[in-house]
């Protein structure tokens, strides 16, 4: 009886109290969470949330890291690149080039919008008025082949613009729209942005009438939205932008699961991304 009292409780106690001696020491981390004897359900229920809370902090980093992309990109000297576009747009409209002065002053509204506190909520009239400036870029490019419209409601306009929602959110959608749905199309591209609201949430559509996307695909794109991934945010980096898998984790880990992105499509007839927030007027 001492033998198996040894073996099956005096061991597993001693090899537990080992572990977690090291652990408070900082020997070890992980080995914290990989306990083969538990000193209680309780204590392995405190250490599964414990792990939780950790994911849930490096997913947190990695999401500001990410917002900060294409800051970090622009700030070897911001200021040299502003007071750049101020003077080539001050030489177009000398020239009388007005096209040129339009679209600089929109790039330099654009990096200025870009690289300020982006990891900041900002009120949706602004995220707005930096899409319009990208949309003026993008023109520069598309020509008459790009058009862009923004539908709101108007008894609700006011209420609706003042609403916060994260920084960057809208112009990484309307990005994949022109450049996956609309660059290869024949003729007249346009995108919709259309804005929603109730008591609780803010609903914004962006719609484009591009090539569209095949039911499989869209099935696996919705199933890979409904989770926050920490390996997808990664390597949005490394393919230099921030994409919708990013977007989606951003507002996951700041309001919750049930807010995110969501896609309708239908092949050679165009897609439809759902943007889901809560509707605050606070940060």
């Amino acid at each position: 009886m001492i033998y198996v009292y040894y073996i099956w409780v005096c061991k597993p106690y001693f090899e537990t109290k080992k572990i977690m001696r090291l652990f408070t020491k900082g020997y070890i981390l992980q080995g914290i969470f990989e306990l083969r004897h538990p000193i209680s359900p309780m204590v392995d229920k405190m250490n599964h949330k414990f792990k939780e809370m950790l994911n849930t902090k490096e997913l947190i980093n990695v999401s500001i890291k990410q917002a900060e992309y294409l800051a970090l990109q622009n700030q070897i000297n911001p200021h040299f690149l502003y007071n750049t576009l101020e003077g080539i747009r001050s030489e177009a409209l000398y020239a009388g080039i007005d096209g040129v002065a339009r679209m600089t002053e929109a790039l330099s509204s654009f990096f200025r919008y870009t690289i300020s506190n982006v990891e900041h909520l900002v009120t949706l009239e602004s995220e707005l008025k930096n899409v319009r400036n990208y949309y003026i870029i993008q023109q520069f490019r598309f020509e008459d082949r790009l058009n862009m419209t923004v539908n709101i409601d108007n008894e609700d306009e006011a209420e609706l613009l003042i609403a916060k929602i994260p920084k960057l959110t809208l112009q990484p959608i309307i990005e994949n729209s022109i450049y996956h749905g609309l660059e290869q199309k024949l003729g007249q591209g346009t995108v919709r942005i259309k804005v929603e609201g109730t008591k609780s949430r803010l609903i914004i559509t962006v719609s484009d009438n591009g090539l569209g996307i095949s039911e499989d695909k869209v099935k696996e794109l919705n199933k890979k939205l409904r989770a926050v991934s920490i390996d997808d945010m990664q390597s949005d980096t490394s393919r230099g932008g921030i994409a919708l898998t990013n977007v989606n984790s951003r507002i996951k880990l700041l309001f919750g699961d049930e807010y995110g992105l969501y896609i309708y499509s239908t092949l050679n007839e165009g897609t439809d991304v759902e943007i889901t927030i809560p509707y605050i007027t606070e940060d």
